[in-house]
């Protein structure tokens, strides 16, 4: 931890030197809450949000907040080893050109309906009838099951510190939690307004309480959403690994690591069973595995937790932004930002200046971004870029 501020109700711990003021303000937004349990603690990538800073980190008494969680309801990272040590240019081109006909990119869904076993279950004891945003939007989410969608979400082929190439994909669960979570903040919304909350709508931190029919629907929807997101993922890396195999057979692979970075769960902290909610920051238990991705050209790495428990045993999800994305097309040097690329003999899709939103220097430097939570987790593989594709 770098800093402690004290000046709130209840103390903020950040893992960074330096916050922006919009984001800062937002964690002190969180600190004075009335149900916030202990302290808040900010990722060394935080940067401003909805209501909460992205790369926070805090735990509830009581309710859930849908902003907390933020849209893409369980969007995270996964990657697998392969047992190839070594890849040609010619290979990875054609690897790269398997994965844009496989995977629908951007907005683009698939043309046809995934089977219903490869969609979620509802959560135990629940049917889809008790998901009603959900059920309303499951055939939609049927086609859009094993897309990567836009942003900062991408696939990666790289080469680890420990020799082998390894495939990482970050993406989420689609519209289906864009969706859920719209309506459940705006419900939140209504129903904070109307029973008068003090908590300044300004703030975009509505909740819900957890033993209100409410409140569970978001949660049984949220968990669905999670799950979803898996799914997604999981559905992309079968087919990533069909084409690596077409093209490099034979090919094994190692575990498949899966972490996710927009959720809240219930946990134990401190005494006590809490709601933590994870904005952009992902669980770091002692002993698990997961995945922090650098910005486009920049090193990722696989890590292992700590267990900290004043970040409740979480750490960062990425670099972070340093720069809003409109902000970046209008200041980056194209040219620089794709001489940085084509230096490192990465193959990337950087090429016109609406690209640049997703240009590494629009994002802090992962290597101090690590550096800064090396309390947090201790690096297990650095993987560094050979190929990219960006949603």
């Amino acid at each position: 931890m770098k800093k402690e501020i004290k000046s709130e109700k209840l103390p903020i711990k950040l893992w960074l030197d330096d916050i922006e003021e919009g984001a800062l303000e937002q964690a002190r937004n969180l600190a004075n809450l009335p149900f916030i349990h202990q302290h808040v603690a900010i990722m060394p990538d935080a940067h401003l949000g909805y209501g909460m800073p992205i790369g926070g980190v805090m735990a509830t008494h009581d309710v859930v907040i849908p902003n907390a969680v933020g849209v893409d309801i369980g969007c995270g990272m996964c990657a697998q080893q392969t047992s190839l040590t070594d890849i040609s240019t010619d290979k990875l081109k054609a690897i790269m050109a398997g994965v844009r006909h496989k995977v629908p990119l951007g907005f683009k869904h698939h043309d046809k309906k995934q089977k219903n076993e490869l969609m979620p279950k509802p959560p135990a004891g629940l049917v889809l009838s008790d998901l009603p945003i959900v059920q309303q939007e499951y055939n939609n989410a049927r086609t859009q099951l094993g897309t990567l969608g836009g942003g900062n979400h991408f696939i990666e082929v790289q080469k680890g510190s420990d020799g082998h190439v390894w495939i990482m994909i970050h993406s989420g669960s689609r519209n289906l939690g864009f969706k859920v979570a719209n309506f459940y903040n705006r419900l939140a919304c209504q129903l904070n307004a109307q029973w008068g909350s003090k908590i300044p709508a300004k703030w975009q931190l509505a909740f819900l309480p957890l033993d209100s029919a409410e409140g569970r629907r978001y949660l049984a929807e949220m968990e669905y959403c999670v799950e979803f997101a898996l799914a997604n993922r999981t559905f992309m890396m079968e087919r990533i690994k069909e084409i690596v195999q077409l093209v490099m057979a034979p090919v094994t692979f190692g575990t498949f690591i899966n972490i996710a970075h927009n959720y809240a769960a219930m946990e134990h902290h401190y005494h006590k069973n809490v709601i933590v909610h994870r904005k952009g920051a992902t669980r770091a238990v002692a002993g698990e595995y997961g995945i922090i991705p650098g910005s486009q050209g920049a090193p990722s790495y696989i890590v292992r937790g700590r267990g900290n428990e004043e970040s409740f045993h979480s750490c960062s999800h990425g670099a972070g932004r340093k720069m809003g994305r409109k902000q970046a097309q209008r200041q980056l040097d194209l040219d620089q930002e794709i001489k940085n690329l084509d230096n490192q003999g990465i193959i990337h899709a950087l090429r016109s200046r609406r690209d640049l939103d997703e240009a590494a220097g629009a994002y802090k430097n992962i290597d101090r971004v690590i550096d800064d939570q090396l309390d947090l987790v201790e690096v297990v593989v650095a993987l560094h870029p050979l190929a990219v594709i960006k949603g």
